[in-house]
């Protein structure tokens, strides 16, 4: 996958995503999945966890065990209904921000979660270096991903009904900025970027509108849960989740030190009333409502 200088981002600025994909119960099932893989993956405690891609907040009350929780999205209204659903807690820090310039110093996080985000972007392995550079080492981190070699993409391509192989690594953009991937891509994505792979898990084997209207999302759930163990031997569902331990490279973050500039990453930045300011760049970074803004510099 090459290098952009300044690759897309999706932005839910305005969407009510919460709403209208996780709502009305259609998606019930996958989401009781997806706590079942996150349950699993998760350490038992821990001290500092980043979110990332957050959205309005639906798993971050599964991260019991952590004693701070930073929720970090592109839009800032989605980290708005998260702030309303979860409220202003010392345990919450709000931010909006660009995956690809993460604000925060290096070696930070002793966790991090990436719950379907990464389908996002462009440029995955960029995102996932900027991951392992604010983990500190031996961290642990959980990645889920939209999987392109699952059986109903190998069926479709056998019919001819689609014309992307699932068998290829390289990524497919099935719609603007919502890419597929191969697990053998993202295993060596990981790998380079200094992430060593302890666990996969194969999620929503039954995401299939005849199945959940003929059972309950409970039932598919828990059989769900089954079949997810096979994940060491294969990977054939459309969602994956893996975790994996940050390696023996790089530093921990000195006691206090947080943000960072994304413009020219001085980690001085002096807190005002309303905006964080950087002394290397002069840049200005607004803090409204709670919500630390770096999308763009005031």
């Amino acid at each position: 996958m090459g290098r952009m200088t300044k690759p897309p981002v999706c932005d839910y600025e305005g969407s009510d995503y919460q709403d209208s994909f996780w709502g009305g119960g259609m998606r019930d099932y996958e989401d009781r999945a997806e706590a079942i893989a996150l349950k699993r993956l998760l350490p038992k405690s821990g001290k500092l966890l980043l979110e990332l891609g957050a959205g309005a907040g639906r798993n971050t009350p599964r991260y019991t065990g952590f004693e701070r929780i930073v929720l970090l999205d592109f839009s800032r209204t989605q980290l708005q209904q998260a702030q309303s659903r979860l409220g202003r807690s010392p345990k919450y820090t709000y931010v909006a921000a660009d995956i690809y310039r993460l604000p925060f110093v290096d070696g930070l996080f002793d966790a991090a979660t990436m719950i379907r985000t990464l389908h996002h972007m462009a440029d995955a392995p960029l995102a996932l270096r900027q991951v392992r550079d604010v983990m500190q080492p031996g961290g642990t981190f959980i990645l889920e991903y939209a999987n392109k070699h699952n059986l109903k993409a190998m069926l479709r391509y056998a019919l001819k009904s689609q014309t992307w192989s699932p068998n290829s690594l390289k990524p497919v953009e099935f719609e603007e900025l919502n890419f597929d991937f191969h697990p053998r891509s993202v295993r060596s994505w990981l790998a380079a970027c200094d992430f060593k792979l302890q666990r996969q898990l194969t999620v929503s084997h039954f995401r299939m509108g005849a199945l959940k209207k003929l059972f309950p999302p409970s039932f598919l759930a828990t059989i769900d849960g089954l079949a997810s163990l096979t994940g060491e031997w294969w990977q054939l569902s459309p969602s994956v989740f893996t975790r994996s331990q940050a390696g023996a490279n790089g530093q921990t973050a000195t006691a206090g030190a947080f943000f960072k500039c994304p413009a020219c990453k001085n980690t001085n930045l002096l807190e005002q009333t309303d905006h964080l300011a950087c002394p290397g760049c002069g840049s200005k970074w607004a803090v409204r409502d709670g919500i630390y803004d770096f999308k763009e510099a005031i």
